[in-house]
């Protein structure tokens, strides 16, 4: 088992920025990828960003260029640097292990909420 636990949701004004975290403990051997999925107020959960163990990235359309994911290993924690928030940011920011890349997420953490203001 993995156990994720996220920090550095808030709420901030369209423009601003934030740093989410994500710190992994338990079985970490098994970790592959990790990564980011966020949830809208009734909209579905969706993908925002992935990194493997070699610094792959992958990242959704609407984030791109915008958000960057990044991992320290040795910290078994994976970071997502949010910069240029839009009020479309607003869900709530859940971190994700997969124990090999062709699978869906394996483990989730509980949810860190964040909230962009117009």
């Amino acid at each position: 088992q993995v156990q994720l636990v996220e920090s550095g949701g808030g709420l901030v004004q369209a423009g601003e920025s934030l740093r989410l975290s994500c710190a992994a403990s338990g079985s970490i051997f098994s970790i592959n990828v990790m990564g980011w999925y966020r949830q809208a107020p009734g909209k579905q959960r969706e993908l925002v960003a992935t990194i493997g163990r070699v610094g792959t990235t992958n990242y959704a359309d609407s984030v791109k260029g915008r958000f960057t994911i990044s991992r320290d290993i040795a910290k078994n924690t994976v970071y997502l640097q949010m910069n240029s928030l839009r009020p479309e940011d607003t869900a709530v920011y859940y971190c994700t292990v997969q124990v090999a890349p062709w699978r869906a997420p394996d483990y989730w953490g509980q949810g860190t909420q964040v909230t962009v203001s117009s």
